[in-house]
């Protein structure tokens, strides 16, 4: 009787979510409700197994309520907690080691994924469980490490016959479509499967895809189910209440990061050491800048490029506005503005930078004087073809 009284009292506070903001940056998106809130869709598929979770700081089942705290308290086994890209409580650098470590509040184990190891549990950790809930937020792109994470965890479960439960969440860039699809020779953490850098999709449309297409080593399959989020389209402007990492603050920075992530293989900043990184790029050497900025050393930023230098830039935090953002998709004017401004030619790229945009062509023909433009349309049969490709894969109207 207990358990019944809170998963009513649980869901009662849900239907109040449509009524009143979850947090005051859900304002903008009341209405539409993740995966996680649909409590009665999962919980039957948890209750008498051992149950391990994924996820971080937005897992979040209410403002005040994480997944981990919700399924502990309807009495799930929760036996260990598997922690993704900057740690489970969100605040770790980017691609910094993360070691694994006891969660405080609840006593249950956090195993990292990002402990050095290769982003798979040990065998050990996987006997553990019988169900892996996986509960993300992503942000749309590629590059953003949480889709790759994913699918290693697909692969994971399908080689030790676990089951999978995704918990969707909306795509807060969902409603476009942009990139080149990534050429396999550039596969890595920040690239694993052949989608353009804008996907258009959540995580649970993502998964099925990778099973559908098999994606996974050997073509194997994930036994998976996702649990879909309500009153979600591909047409909505979905406002994240968590962030959801240290170095992506608010939609502004959440916008621009398709056409930002770029400058993280080059020497220029784009704001990482200060309060709007993604939302600004400079350098030392930039020339005819009148606006300019000292990244610092912070937490979630502890050695960020250009520490403590003054560099001159351009601010992206207000202007162009975020329907045009958005309406460009990706932009790749900022990173050949830095390029032609500084002088340095080839060595003004890394070889990360394959690795981010997915293909070859890009730095040659940034080099070649090419404009954004004239780049853009050399990807826009891949665009064309994964829209089709992904239609199976769809659980929300278009």
């Amino acid at each position: 009787m207990k358990r019944i009284l809170l998963l009513a009292s649980l869901l009662a506070s849900l239907a109040a979510c449509g009524r009143q903001p979850l947090a005051r940056s859900y304002a903008a998106t009341p209405d539409i409700l993740p995966g996680a809130t649909d409590i009665e869709a999962y919980l039957p598929l948890l209750e008498g197994r051992r149950v391990s979770i994924l996820s971080n700081q937005t897992g979040m089942v209410t403002p005040e309520r994480h997944v981990l705290d919700t399924l502990l308290a309807l009495g799930v086994n929760v036996v260990s907690i598997f922690s993704p890209e900057h740690g489970f409580r969100g605040t770790a650098d980017a691609g910094e080691r993360v070691a694994s470590s006891v969660d405080g509040l609840t006593g249950v184990p956090i195993r990292s994924l990002y402990d050095g190891k290769g982003g798979v549990p040990s065998d050990e950790a996987v006997s553990e469980f019988d169900v892996l809930v996986f509960d993300l937020q992503d942000v749309g792109c590629r590059f953003y490490t949480y889709n790759v994470t994913m699918g290693k965890m697909m692969a994971v479960c399908a080689a030790h016959g676990k089951q999978m439960v995704i918990l969707d969440r909306p795509n807060p860039i969902g409603f476009y479509v942009d990139g080149p699809i990534l050429d396999l020779k550039y596969k890595s953490g920040v690239g694993g499967y052949p989608i353009p850098v804008c996907h258009g999709m959540t995580l649970g449309e993502l998964a099925q895809m990778i099973n559908g297409e098999g994606w996974l080593p050997g073509g194997v399959r994930c036994d998976l189910t996702v649990v879909k989020c309500r009153n979600y389209t591909h047409r909505s402007r979905y406002v994240l209440p968590v962030k959801p990492s240290p170095n992506l603050p608010d939609m502004r920075s959440v916008y621009l990061y398709p056409s930002l992530c770029y400058f993280e293989a080059t020497p220029v900043s784009l704001g990482r050491g200060t309060d709007t990184p993604f939302q600004l790029y400079g350098h030392p050497n930039m020339k005819g800048c009148r606006f300019s900025f000292t990244p610092r050393s912070i937490e979630g930023a502890k050695n960020p490029p250009q520490l403590d230098q003054e560099c001159f830039g351009v601010d992206l935090r207000t202007q162009p506005s975020d329907e045009a953002v958005n309406a460009a998709g990706i932009n790749l004017e900022y990173v050949i503005d830095a390029y032609r401004n500084l002088h340095m030619g080839d060595h003004f790229f890394r070889s990360f930078f394959e690795l981010l945009i997915g293909r070859d062509y890009v730095r040659k023909m940034i080099e070649e004087g090419a404009s954004a433009a004239e780049i853009k349309a050399m990807w826009s049969e891949d665009v064309a073809s994964f829209k089709e490709q992904r239609k199976p894969y769809l659980l929300y109207e278009e």
